[in-house]
């Protein structure tokens, strides 16, 4: 059950999931191409993968993967926590990713000078479309948890939502407690066999009932 303008438990877990696994689609592929130069070789290529780049983009999507995971195993108060953390991981992924959409140069000379010990570029940094992609996914990733809250505070709590309704009480004996004419009548053959021969004669012989006792 969800509230109006909420999603379900089950659909909120499968859009987060989805989310983070886009958002770390993302990160993979190459974000900035450019060119170095070395003693020997003119023209080296450089190619920076997201993963580089932006390690906050991959590691906040594997966050965000493990908080829909969770999402179904926490009662009431934990579903909270979980979803300010898939909160968190969006405005991770959105300022990793747009610190390098922005300004890429700092990335372009830090990968330029790991392949040929040299600081400087001989070619504009190119930029792909990939950084783009993931800070609107994490934007993305923080409307989705927003309309995730409005509809869980009806979500069933995950400890009680298997209980059964409507159990009848019963006494220490295993009885119902409710004093029925079942539950009193259950004792009466016990109760009989407990008066002995010799009881039931002298009682017989006063004209009494041996088991009315």
């Amino acid at each position: 059950m969800s509230r109006p303008g909420g999603p379900a438990r089950r659909t909120a877990i499968w859009v987060l999931l989805l989310l983070g696994g886009a958002t770390l689609a993302a990160a993979v592929p190459t974000w900035l191409r450019t060119t170095g130069a070395t003693a020997l070789d003119p023209q080296v290529d450089v190619a920076v993968a997201g993963t580089s780049a932006a390690p906050g983009v991959s590691a906040a999507a594997l966050v965000l993967v493990a908080a829909a995971l969770a999402l179904g195993l926490v009662g009431r108060v934990g579903r909270w926590i979980v979803l300010a953390v898939a909160a968190a991981s969006g405005v991770v992924a959105t300022v990793s990713a747009l610190s390098v959409a922005i300004d890429p140069e700092p990335t372009a000379r830090s990968a330029v000078a790991e392949a040929t010990g040299v600081t400087e570029p001989t070619a504009p940094v190119e930029l792909t479309a990939a950084p783009w992609v993931a800070a609107v996914l994490g934007v993305l990733t923080v409307l989705v948890v927003v309309w995730v809250a409005l509809g869980a505070r009806s979500w069933a709590s995950a400890s009680t939502r298997h209980e059964r309704a409507g159990a009848t009480p019963a006494t220490a004996a295993g009885t119902p407690a409710d004093g029925t004419p079942e539950a009193k009548g259950a004792a009466g053959p016990a109760d009989a066999e407990d008066v002995s021969d010799h009881d039931a004669w002298d009682a017989l012989s006063r004209g009494e009932d041996p088991t009315d006792r």
